[in-house]
């Protein structure tokens, strides 16, 4: 594991790394940027051999795409077959739109990357550097249940082919223009179509880890945020003697530091708002279509193991992995940006638990500020699909819901 640990780290050594702005966003986005420089979608390296790399991978992921959607739209005639082509080409179009989305607002993705370098995100205390470590090991731990849960689900669709009744028979629909059913050919055009396919797979996972560690590495700075304005004393007295707090409080030397360490809490909520607000308007279209294409997804795959229960265990085992990855992958979406609302709403809590009660209101400014900060967190942001629905664990459960029924309607067919 130490020899694949050091040729992984060599090998996917990236431009997003060397140019990291500083060690959180390295801790929250590492293995990310790895994965992603791996998949060849990388859009920060340029040396030529990548270039090469990437483009080849391009190419043949986009050729792939192209021959399953000229398949659904040529060559699907009963309603299983289109089932089946949906499947897989809407998991595509879909990433391909959400990468195309990153690819426009990149400048925006990049400084909220780099969000945790501010100059106002405190994680001075043993707490704070402990909330940090949570957030980051939580979003490593999902971003390696997404890829295991995905490499899963690959592993039995490369084994569909090898035991079904049908020659010549390839682990996706897809409609060639070239003829491979021949004895010669196919194993060695079975060997490419897997190799690429396994790349368009990584691509769509690689869309959900950067999302992912997006939702995650802004739901640590809420939490960190939280806890700045609940020990907002207890910092300010940090060098004092604790034992004459009273006494301490009534200086023009504590209310001084206290304004200005409140001023720098109050540009740091308004910044965290800025970013989240912005990820919002570029979520919104895609988060749409991802939620669209869930739904139906959802709905086709539950069908298609209905159907493949019994006769078909191997499908039947493909096509339960796919529904899985697909809950799962929609789950973690909606309850991060569930889990955003619920942290942005809590800033008013802390503000609240800060300690105002001790005489501080009474310096100029202060109350204002504080009131500020918990009216707005009162109007939480949620983010939506274009507007249309709230991304929350209630907007996945009537998703859901909803797949069922079209499921039963299905299989009156």
């Amino acid at each position: 594991m130490g020899l694949f640990h050091r040729l992984w780290t060599k090998s996917t050594q990236c431009k997003a790394l060397e140019q990291s702005s500083g060690k959180l966003e390295t801790l929250f986005f590492e293995s990310v940027y790895r994965v992603t420089y791996f998949s060849g979608w990388a859009y920060l390296d340029n040396s030529v051999i990548y270039r090469i790399y990437s483009g080849i991978l391009k190419l043949s992921v986009g050729f792939l795409i192209c021959c399953e959607v000229w398949q659904l739209i040529s060559a699907s005639s009963s309603l299983d077959s289109i089932i089946e082509n949906v499947n897989v080409t809407l998991m595509h179009l879909i990433a391909l739109y959400r990468y195309i989305n990153m690819k426009e607002n990149k400048t925006i993705y990049r400084k909220l990357a780099s969000a945790m370098e501010s100059p106002y995100f405190d994680t001075s205390t043993p707490r704070r550097k402990k909330l940090v470590r949570f957030w980051s090991q939580r979003n490593e731990r999902f971003l390696k249940l997404l890829l295991g849960l995905g490499s899963c689900t690959l592993g039995a669709w490369h084994i569909y082919p090898l035991v079904d009744d049908i020659d010549y028979n390839l682990m996706i629909s897809a409609r060639f223009p070239f003829k491979y059913q021949t004895p010669i050919r196919f194993p060695i055009f079975y060997v490419i179509v897997l190799i690429v396919f396994n790349y368009t797979s990584l691509f769509v996972m690689v869309n959900d880890l950067i999302m992912q560690a997006h939702l995650m590495h802004l739901l640590c700075q809420y939490t960190v945020l939280g806890d700045c304005f609940e020990n907002i004393i207890e910092d300010c007295l940090r060098e004092k003697n604790k034992n004459d707090e009273r006494h301490v409080i009534k200086t023009e030397e504590f209310k001084e530091k206290f304004l200005t360490r409140l001023n720098d809490l109050v540009e740091q909520h308004k910044f965290i708002l800025n970013n989240t607000t912005e990820l919002k308007k570029t979520l919104s279209a895609p988060m749409l279509g991802q939620l669209t294409a869930s739904t139906m997804l959802i709905c086709c795959v539950s069908y298609q193991a209905t159907k493949a229960a019994g006769p078909n265990n191997v499908k039947f085992f493909m096509s339960l992995l796919y529904l899985m990855y697909n809950l799962f992958e929609l789950s973690i979406f909606c309850k991060w940006c569930d889990e955003i609302k619920l942290q942005s709403e809590n800033i008013g809590n802390s503000v609240y638990c800060s300690g105002w009660e001790r005489g501080l209101t009474a310096t100029p400014g202060v109350g204002a500020r504080l009131l500020l900060v918990a009216t707005r967190a009162r109007r939480p942001l949620v983010l939506t699909a274009g507007g249309l629905f709230d991304l929350s664990l209630a907007s996945y459960t009537s998703l859901v819901k909803t797949s069922y029924s079209a499921v039963t309607v299905l299989q009156r067919f």
